[in-house]
């Protein structure tokens, strides 16, 4: 799948908010490079960490809060 299909999936799952999408991005790969193993069958080694992460989103697997 491509990275734009991808991100517009993850994006309906946030309720096409970009800026919570980012943040969302930036924190797992923070988590990510410190360690966490990813939530979605991919190789941290092949593939970016920011891909990871749009992928556990857009599949659901990362819950995001929206904290008010």
């Amino acid at each position: 799948m491509r990275t734009e299909q991808i991100t517009a999936k993850a994006l309906v799952r946030l309720n096409d908010d970009k800026y919570l999408l980012s943040i969302a991005v930036g924190k797992r790969v923070k988590e990510l490079i410190d360690g966490a193993k990813p939530l979605v069958n991919l190789d941290k080694k092949k593939y970016k960490f920011a891909d990871i992460a749009l992928v556990e989103i857009a599949e659901g697997k990362l819950v995001v809060n929206v904290e008010s």
